[in-house]
């Protein structure tokens, strides 16, 4: 680990044993942990952070795709933000932005606001990836599995941080920065 690289507590669950197992037979949790540190790094984030990860089924992300996202099909990656604003400092059409919601903006002028203070890591949300997916896009795509579990944990990671891929100048960093993450971890996109 670089000096540089940020202080990261990352949280694993998995839906069941038999993922868990197919996961940890790939690389231990400290390389997930890595693929988090270096995708912070290339974003230019520093602070200590916090966040969850859930490696599930096709059936409970598709849930929550239709529950958050009104999208009634299973996807590959889902990212729960709890930032009120980008973290990362972006060109603005690279970037998420705070909802436009009059009420809320009201709301959050007479709340105080909530500051993390500085002896404590930033919680920057959850990210969730459906392991069948994982499997069928790394077939699809001639690559490694190990190679698409960190490219979408890396994925996941840039939206908790602010980055948005609904912008061709979003979508174009983002995979820009993907794919210099998986090259700074060694990761190749060859088959397993």
């Amino acid at each position: 680990m670089e000096e540089d690289d940020p202080q990261v507590e990352l949280n694993i669950e998995y839906s069941d044993d038999e993922t868990r197992q197919a996961i940890l037979h790939m690389f231990s949790s400290p390389a997930l942990e890595l693929a988090v540190k270096q995708t912070l790094r290339h974003a230019g984030i520093e602070q200590p952070v916090t966040l969850s990860l859930l490696i599930t089924d096709d059936e409970t992300i598709h849930n929550l795709n239709k529950q958050y996202r009104q999208q009634d099909k299973p996807t590959d990656v889902l990212s729960f933000p709890l930032l009120d604003t980008p973290l990362v400092k972006a060109p603005a059409d690279q970037l998420w932005l705070p909802p436009e919601d009059d009420t809320q903006h009201e709301a959050q002028a007479k709340s105080p606001v909530f500051v993390t203070p500085p002896e404590l890591a930033t919680n920057l949300g959850d990210i969730v990836i459906s392991w069948p997916t994982v499997l069928r896009q790394a077939a699809g795509s001639n690559t490694s599995p190990a190679y698409e579990l960190l490219y979408l944990l890396s994925h996941g990671t840039l939206h908790l941080v602010g980055y948005d891929d609904q912008s061709e100048a979003g979508y174009q960093a983002m995979v820009h920065l993907q794919q210099s993450v998986l090259q700074a971890l060694g990761q190749k996109a060859t088959p397993a």
